[in-house]
């Protein structure tokens, strides 16, 4: 496993990171027994992974194990050398403002479901322009607080890439300019190149760390629905369809001497680009947690496949890699579990 500096906080993470959400919730959201989501985060520290990403999230209405816990539970004995992240969202459902008190209760309960005595990096969670200002007047002094007082080591921001999508990043744009953030998380993958412009040099010339998500979704994975979306994006003008396999978009990636597949080069992809120190995979499935810190070990793709990722879908900037329907799916499975 490779590691390196995350900006300047001073600490070194391996560039394969743990995360523990989306769809899988480390096999939480398929069924997957509280036993065996443990298994899958031991089994990654065991693979040199030593950044774990988390937020707390129920798993049971009946039994409400949250994904904190079972991290803390993962991690007993072995704390030592690495970097704990967690976050909460700076919003209510009812889509309130939360308080420096909400966020600091937060803080002091998300110790106690991790059971350490530090959080490494803590993220103000889906973090948008609408409540920005609002953040780092309100929010930010009582993380900057945590932080001298010793429950918190770094302070970060995440963006609301997904659902509700920032794919054009507009909320770390101006957070990379600010003296704020030490860590940000921004969406980046094969189809979304736009952190390369708007984040990634403007995060390296301030030293803030990053960590990728959404470098594989559902889309990245599975043919039928890259293949649907890429026909939209040409019906709609988006993409030109010149030089574009339309039955195998992402195909000329995977070549001997390139990629072995796909999803090996999203990961290969993002890991690689200069800015990015850890990229998140998310899994509930040891073959899978395996095959990604694989992809990673193999290095960069070749320079030739990256300028032609460039050159066709380089001026994308609404990709994030996510299907609609599993949205709902996701949905409606958390509200069946009182999430």
């Amino acid at each position: 496993m490779k590691y390196v500096e995350l900006g300047r906080t001073g600490v070194k993470v391996s560039v394969s990171g743990l995360g523990t959400g989306g769809y899988s919730k480390l096999g939480q959201m398929q069924g997957e027994s509280i036993e065996h989501s443990v298994g899958i985060v031991q089994a990654a520290l065991d693979l040199g992974i030593n950044t774990i990403d988390v937020s707390d999230t129920a798993v049971d209405a009946s039994n409400p194990v949250s994904i904190e816990t079972i991290v803390g539970r993962a991690i007993k004995g072995r704390r030592d050398g690495l970097v704990i992240s967690t976050k909460l969202h700076p919003r209510h459902e009812d889509d309130s403002v939360i308080s420096a008190q909400d966020l600091r209760t937060y803080v002091e309960g998300a110790l106690g479901r991790l059971n350490v005595d530090v959080i490494d990096i803590f993220y103000l969670h889906g973090l948008d322009m609408e409540r920005y200002d609002y953040a780092v007047k309100e929010l930010v002094p009582e993380m900057q607080r945590l932080r001298e007082r010793g429950l918190i080591r770094f302070i970060g921001a995440t963006e609301s890439f997904g659902r509700r999508a920032d794919s054009e990043h507009k909320m770390l744009a101006q957070a990379v300019k600010d003296d704020h953030w030490e860590v940000l998380m921004t969406g980046f993958n094969l189809l979304n190149h736009c952190a390369k412009r708007n984040v990634l040099p403007q995060a390296m010339a301030k030293g803030i760390g990053i960590y990728v998500m959404y470098a594989v979704r559902d889309m990245l994975a599975k043919p039928d629905l890259l293949r649907e979306w890429i026909k939209g994006a040409v019906d709609q003008g988006l993409l030109a369809p010149k030089g574009i396999d339309m039955n195998d978009p992402l195909g000329f990636l995977v070549h001997e001497g390139g990629a072995t597949s796909v999803v090996d080069a999203a990961y290969r992809f993002a890991c690689y680009t200069p800015g990015v120190n850890t990229v998140l995979m998310g899994t509930g499935k040891h073959e899978h947690l395996r095959a990604n810190v694989e992809s990673i070990n193999r290095g960069p793709l070749p320079r030739e496949d990256v300028e032609r990722l460039s050159r066709l879908f380089g001026q994308l900037t609404n990709f994030t890699g996510n299907a609609a329907h599993r949205y709902e799916e996701g949905r409606r499975r958390k509200k069946s579990l009182g999430m």
